[in-house]
């Protein structure tokens, strides 16, 4: 009986101590940090001219037609007014105010309010569409309370946060809830590495701040998902992420990332088996432009990045926004798998901002179709008619994919029209190349076959295959 009163006691102790330790990061109240940072969140309202030209009609008056001048009026061009709102946030006492870039594109008059519900006149000292990032200046010589950024590496999930904006012109909003998620992709952006927050977040509140509780900026509210309005998923650019913008755009007034001059994707398994890596990582590159740092570099497709300036890179998204934070004319060592081995490379980092487009020469190959037997696949040996149909460079070599059967490997991994390029690093001429190139995978036991294909958007992908 004495065990067990001494038992009873060390478990109520115990779990007395632990809903201690739980609660007392629980805030009480959210309503001392609100009134300390809401003077340093302001309200934006842009206006901007659209023009717009409609036809009445479902057909068109012929030249000298009686009826042309009579009508000509209702198809001329109309132009109104479109009233958008947002939020920003004071980084410096004179004013200087960071916000979405979509918040003030094209806008022609940008009115902020703040200070107390003062309006003033706003322009734009830069904006980033790539990262959606935009400063602002405001125009007066009155002093505004600043906040500041905190780190948001340190940020966990599970932390609290409050957003204050101004959700359908409701000025002066505040909303908590915690960090739901980190490092998340939506698609929205070129560089993504979104917080993921379950505050309130609805529109109005693109360009305000995401707040720890210390007070400091960790986030800019961003995007939400679902088009009716918050249903607890929001998304911030990370102050990290942000401040290097930040920096570059009052400065220069544009941004200056680095540039590698490579087009990447994920490593798969199957890809990472063929390249007997350890496991699937990096970032595998799928093709290297003319004339970039990466092609002078040595850098080849084909090519895995494990690594790039001392950063180890264990997903394909990393490399982008590791590389555009990189200043540009930097000599950075990057290290690569290739031939199933790591070497190492070093490259004179270029600018994004000036990069050109890449430059592929291709040559034509006569049109014929036949049959791939081991990947139950129909080709043709591609022709000048479909390089021409599919706006492809003049040269290429390759097998366009005419039909996949149902039990085919490739199903559900390569569309219809695809177009075969290599086969494991080989370039593919006719149909006895990628047969050729089967059957000697086949023959040293190999179970993954890596093709290079071309996607319907022409766009160069390596893709592994499994051979029954």
């Amino acid at each position: 009986m004495k065990n067990l009163k001494i038992f009873l006691l060390s478990t109520i102790l115990l779990l007395n101590f632990s809903n201690k330790s739980f609660s007392k990061d629980i805030p009480a109240s959210f309503a001392d940090l609100a009134e300390k940072l809401m003077p340093s969140v302001v309200n934006i309202s842009t206006t901007t001219t659209i023009t717009t030209q409609s036809n009445p009609f479902p057909f068109q008056f012929p030249p000298g037609s009686p009826f042309e001048d009579m009508f000509k009026e209702f198809g001329a061009p109309q132009e109104r007014k479109s009233a958008a709102l947002g939020s920003g946030f004071i980084i410096d006492e004179k004013g200087i105010v960071v916000t979405n870039n979509h918040v003030i594109q094209d806008a022609e008059d940008i009115i902020i309010r703040a200070n107390g519900n003062k309006e003033f006149k706003a322009k734009v000292i830069g904006s980033d569409p790539l990262s959606d990032i935009a400063i602002l200046q405001l125009d007066t010589k009155e002093k505004f309370i600043p906040v500041k950024f905190g780190d948001s590496d340190k940020a966990r999930i599970g932390d609290w946060v409050i957003a204050i904006g101004n959700p359908f012109g409701l000025g002066g909003t505040v909303t908590s809830g915690i960090i739901s998620a980190r490092n998340r992709s939506i698609g929205l952006t070129r560089y993504e590495d979104y917080i993921q927050t379950d505050a309130s977040i609805n529109s109005g509140n693109s360009g305000g701040p995401l707040f720890d509780m210390n007070g400091d900026v960790i986030g800019i509210n961003t995007a939400i998902l679902g088009r009716s309005g918050s249903i607890g998923i929001g998304f911030s650019i990370p102050s990290n992420s942000a401040k290097l913008v930040i920096n570059q755009l009052i400065e220069f007034g544009e941004t200056k990332r680095g540039w590698l001059g490579v087009r990447i994707q994920d490593v798969s398994k199957e890809i990472a088996d063929v390249e007997k890596l350890d496991k699937p990582r990096g970032a595998l590159v799928a093709s290297v432009a003319q004339n970039s740092p990466s092609e002078k570099g040595g850098v080849k497709a084909g090519d895995i990045i494990l690594e790039f300036d001392g950063k180890k890179i264990e997903e394909m998204k990393q490399l982008p926004a590791i590389v555009a934070k990189t200043q540009v004319g930097k000599k950075v060592l990057v290290k690569i798998w290739r031939n199933k081995k790591e070497i190492t490379k070093t490259i004179i980092l270029g600018r994004l901002e000036t990069s050109e487009d890449f430059k592929i020469t291709k040559k034509d190959i006569p049109n014929k179709e036949l049959v791939i037997e081991k990947l139950k696949i129909s080709v043709k040996e591609l022709s000048k008619d479909d390089i021409k149909a599919r706006n492809l460079p003049n040269q290429t070599s390759g097998l366009v994919i005419t039909k996949i059967q149902n039990d085919s490997p490739l199903f559900g991994s390569i569309e219809v029209n695809s177009i075969i390029l290599e086969a494991q690093k080989k370039k593919i001429l006719n149909v006895n190349g990628l047969n050729e190139a089967i059957s000697q995978a086949l023959k040293s036991n190999q179970k993954t076959i890596l093709l290079v294909i071309y996607n319907n958007q022409n766009q160069r992908r390596y893709i592994g295959i499994k051979l029954d």
